[in-house]
């Protein structure tokens, strides 16, 4: 019995080897593998990296619907999501299904979101659902906690915003507003043409010179708590 609690032996091989002149290829994966945010035109799966050892900022120039998705998904990596949020009855009916049970999605007013304590264990994603002029506040980005910026349609701060994210999600907008970020983002005259044409659930995402045009589609599970993919709130 003794032997067999050890396991069976399987087949012996030589250790493997590398030169210490080619450890400085080799590199891991470090978090998870991503929220998936949806499908691009040829179906493929996109995902946006959260977890991460550096700082990372993210503003969605969007609705509430695809912001909450987001939220769900990434507590479904096993990120704990703060919700800075002066609508909370919005987050309720989410932050108590999140999770089964498991505080894994929590609710704080504006400007009161304690120190959350990150780590590369227990990442954290702060989704700020501020309105239109969301406060500097003491929630910033750092590492292993990134942050979210929901808003709904261009504001005075949004410039800013949009300058210093990582990453920029853009919904439809109307016709000025996608001239101004098409302005600060470097887009084509085409990609800022199609923007106040977007259908429900489609987002730019922009990250650099990067350009993806994504469908979110909400799963069976989601679209029963949150309804169809909506643009407007």
């Amino acid at each position: 019995m003794r032997g067999l609690a050890r396991g069976l032996r399987g087949p012996r091989h030589p250790g493997h080897t590398v030169p210490v002149a080619d450890l400085g290829a080799l590199s891991l994966p470090v978090g998870d593998d991503g929220v998936v945010i949806g499908e691009d035109a040829e179906g493929r799966p996109l995902m946006i990296g959260f977890h991460r050892s550096t700082p990372y900022d993210a503003l969605l120039i969007g609705g509430l619907w695809t912001a909450q998705v987001l939220a769900l998904r990434a507590a479904g990596t096993g990120a704990r999501v703060a919700v800075e949020t002066g609508r909370a009855q919005s987050w309720t009916g989410l932050a108590q299904a999140a999770g089964a049970g498991l505080d894994c999605v929590t609710l704080h007013d504006v400007g009161r979101v304690p120190p959350l304590g990150a780590t590369v264990g227990s990442p954290v994603v702060v989704v700020r659902d501020c309105g239109m002029r969301p406060p500097r506040g003491r929630v910033v980005s750092s590492p292993w906690q990134s942050v979210l910026t929901l808003l709904p349609y261009l504001s005075p701060v949004a410039p800013r915003l949009l300058r210093d994210s990582t990453l920029v999600g853009v919904q439809r907008v109307s016709p000025q507003e996608a001239e101004q970020i098409g302005r600060i983002l470097g887009l084509s005259p085409a990609e800022s043409g199609a923007l106040p044409t977007l259908a429900d659930g489609v987002t730019l995402w922009c990250s650099g010179r990067e350009r993806h045009w994504v469908m979110t589609n909400g799963t069976d599970a989601e679209t029963g708590l949150l309804g169809a993919a909506r643009r407007m709130d």
